[in-house]
């Protein structure tokens, strides 16, 4: 999702209205620090489509707006969740920390497992690991353990995942749309679930094992 130009006269529509959490980009034309940023924001606009909404707001042709946050420096990101801020930071600041910025208030952010939980939860033999991807990458890499039930299957294989009697928990390649979709299908029929935080690439980015098919 590109990021949306937004204007004092559009932002009560896009911005407070919004249904998603919305990353405001305060930026002023001639401010290299304002250019270092932009593309960063695209990044993670296009990463976290369908849970966040990302835009950009000139605050000389804006100053409304300005005042409104009372952002005295540019860049300045903000975060508004149910149309009021929550989170602020100032700078041409890194994709990792515009990320550690908006995710506590993506949705679904509750019903996720970080990577660095998860190991131990397989240790223990409490959770039940669903690779939602198609076979072929699951045969190439996957999570030790791992079943592999392709998204569009989930339902058909419910009624085994249940006769586990452990939670389930869901992964593709980066915790996008996918597993998404596989959750709320196992929610609607009553299954305990929940996703991996960015998915495989998250788990391989720790350094933990995987295993080939």
């Amino acid at each position: 999702m590109a990021v949306l130009s937004v204007t004092t006269a559009t932002f009560q529509r896009e911005v407070l209205q919004s249904e998603l959490p919305v990353l405001i980009d305060l930026w002023a034309p001639g401010f290299p620090a304002c250019r270092q940023l932009s593309p960063r924001v695209e990044e993670v606009a296009r990463e976290l489509e369908g849970k966040l909404k990302a835009v950009k707001i000139n605050v000389e042709e804006n100053p409304q707006v300005a005042q409104m946050f009372r952002a005295t420096e540019v860049p300045m990101l903000i975060v508004v969740a149910g149309g009021r801020p929550v989170n602020a930071a100032k700078g041409a600041i890194s994709k990792a920390e515009i990320l550690e910025l908006v995710e506590p208030h993506l949705p679904g952010a509750e019903d996720e497992i970080p990577a660095k939980e998860l190991p131990a939860l397989i240790k223990a033999g409490k959770v039940l690991i669903v690779d939602v991807r198609d076979t072929g990458p699951y045969q190439r890499a996957h999570i030790p353990g791992a079943r592999n039930v392709p998204g569009e299957s989930i339902t058909l294989a419910a009624q085994t995942l249940a006769m586990e009697r452990k939670p389930v928990v869901l992964y593709d390649r980066s915790g996008g749309e996918d597993v998404r979709k596989a959750f709320d299908a196992l929610q609607q029929i009553g299954l305990p679930a929940a996703i991996l935080k960015g998915g495989f690439l998250a788990w391989e980015s720790e350094g933990y094992g995987i295993e080939r098919s």
